[in-house]
């Protein structure tokens, strides 16, 4: 068959001829409909994702849409190593699929897999989140942070205020939200704005896509707000770290508040509980109104699809029809 192949993590990966797949017990094989370009499929074939392989050779793709030898359509991820999921074909264990729903495309279905997961996984199983509670999500322009906001209010938030680096994406979520905050605020501007935030909305769970400089301002303004019975418990989940790897964290800060500090992505919840989420999302999808900015290639043009700048969008790699 043909694949995405990965020979060299420093450059993109190349339409190439690859070992046809053969399933192992419980395992199926897939024939691939679309896959999406993802920060997580580009960070595993470059090897600079946690979850990186360091195989030599390999197939670049963590999930997407295919059709099983039954004729059934699933969303499918992790297939067995050195196969992934941009290729005619794909071994997936059957654990590791779900159904796509009628009322989804093929594209649609791929594209919003992966960001869709990254708030209903955040929000159900890693914040436990109660409906009413109130929601931050810090670095809400991207794809991933835009479904979040409907994610959100789809579970029953009472208040969703969200923070951005690039304004304009920002003034487009105002009438979604209610607070949004400009990361280009001077420093003092910017504390100001999220001791009120945290106060005013009463803020329950913060998702963090930015880590950096940003989250150390939020837990310093966690750190200053907490005390009293009123001060609700806040839940502080990493789950992207577009703004920098690490952060300062000074001890004091978690000694003066009650807030608990956890991470929302692979391994930290099972593959099991990932795919029961994501097609948990993806049944519910239509009616939560959750949509997503989508450019396609086919896969067979995934070099030069892999360098291409998508801007905002999710680029989607296709098989032939």
């Amino acid at each position: 068959m043909h694949a995405a192949v990965v020979t060299d993590v420093t450059k993109p990966p190349r339409w190439l001829e690859f070992a046809d797949p053969l399933p192992a017990a419980k395992e199926i094989v897939v024939s691939v409909r679309a896959a999406a370009l993802s920060p997580l499929a580009r960070g595993r074939a470059s090897g600079t994702h946690y979850s990186a392989s360091g195989a030599d050779s390999f197939v670049a793709g963590v999930d997407g849409v295919g059709i099983t030898p039954d004729g059934r359509r699933v969303f499918f991820a992790f297939p067995r190593a050195p196969f992934g999921t941009m290729a005619e074909r794909a071994p997936v264990s059957l654990d590791n699929c779900t159904l796509v729903p009628d009322d989804l495309d093929d594209v649609t279905a791929a594209a919003l897999g992966n960001p869709g997961m990254s708030s209903w996984v955040a929000l159900r199983e890693r914040a436990k989140f109660e409906r009413g509670e109130s929601v931050l999500i810090n670095g809400a322009t991207g794809s991933a942070g835009r479904l979040a906001v409907r994610i959100a209010r789809y579970l029953g938030a009472r208040a969703v205020v969200v923070t951005g680096r690039n304004e304009s994406q920002l003034e487009a979520l105002r009438d979604l939200v209610d607070e949004a905050i400009p990361l280009s605020l001077e420093p003092a501007e910017l504390e100001t704005r999220f001791d009120q935030a945290l106060r005013t909305h009463r803020v329950g769970v913060i998702l963090d896509y930015l880590w950096g400089t940003s989250a150390e301002r939020l837990v310093a303004a966690i750190a200053r707000n907490s005390g009293g019975d009123a001060a609700p418990r806040i839940r502080f989940v990493q789950i992207g770290a577009a703004s920098g790897a690490d952060i300062r964290l000074p001890g004091s800060a978690l000694r003066s508040s009650g807030v608990e500090i956890m991470g929302s992505g692979l391994r930290s919840v099972t593959n099991k509980t990932l795919i029961a989420s994501i097609g948990e999302m993806l049944r519910e999808a239509t009616g939560a109104g959750l949509t997503i900015d989508i450019v396609t290639a086919p896969l067979e043009e995934v070099e030069s699809a892999w360098q291409r700048d998508s801007g905002s969008r999710r680029l989607v790699l296709v098989a032939d029809a």
